[in-house]
């Protein structure tokens, strides 16, 4: 009797708890940080110490077990990509207007309006900033200990996971950017265009 309820209180074998996280990941429509997965574990269970092992076994297969800021997700592997191409669903093209914002709120964050419209030498319109937080790529972060104390804006996760960033660290430098061509010799924001030409651009910067 006494060892059944000892039983009860003893984690299930390491092989166990990387089969159970791997259940929970593979059924998250997101990534999931380690605090999530130790409230859905059993007791005992070690989340940090299944996913190292899982990663493990995940090495060369068609998906891998990525880090994405601080949590964890299922992927195609980076060089399978192309064989996913007929299974995206939507294209979104955003603006040169918020590709800018959204690139200073990147390199930038916590960063707010008054910041990113002193960056870009014109003003952001509410709809950028507005379109960038239903994409589910910026959000609304703390407020700034100024006076008026300010909203800020930060990436999200979800930003971090669509461009394969394990965190905002992890953005490419300007010589990146210009070696992929995502920069170029266009005038800088503000010079010759102004807040709605910007928003009727449609350059596809990151598609």
């Amino acid at each position: 009797m006494g060892e059944d309820v000892q039983s009860l209180f003893e984690a299930p074998p390491l092989p166990e708890q990387e089969r159970m996280v791997e259940a929970i990941l593979f059924a998250s429509a997101a990534p999931l940080s380690l605090a999530t997965l130790n409230t859905r574990l059993p007791h005992g269970c070690d989340a940090a110490e299944a996913i190292a092992h899982l990663k493990k076994r995940y090495v060369g297969r068609g998906v891998q077990l990525v880090r994405v800021n601080d949590a964890y997700a299922f992927r195609t592997a980076p060089d399978l990509g192309f064989l996913m191409t007929k299974e995206q669903i939507e294209h979104r093209k955003l603006s040169r207007a918020a590709i800018e914002t959204l690139a200073i709120i990147a390199y930038h964050q916590p960063v707010t309006r008054a910041e990113i419209e002193e960056i870009r030498g014109v003003s952001v319109s509410r709809g950028t900033i507005d379109l960038l937080i239903e994409l589910d790529w910026v959000k609304i972060g703390r407020r700034k200990m100024t006076p008026g104390r300010p909203v800020t804006f930060t990436v999200t996760q979800t930003f971090l996971d669509h461009f394969g960033l394990e965190t905002p660290r992890d953005l490419p430098g300007v010589k990146e950017l210009r070696e992929s061509g995502m920069l170029d010799n266009r005038p800088p924001p503000g010079k010759g265009e102004d807040e709605g030409e910007a928003d009727a651009d449609t350059d596809d910067f990151f598609d």
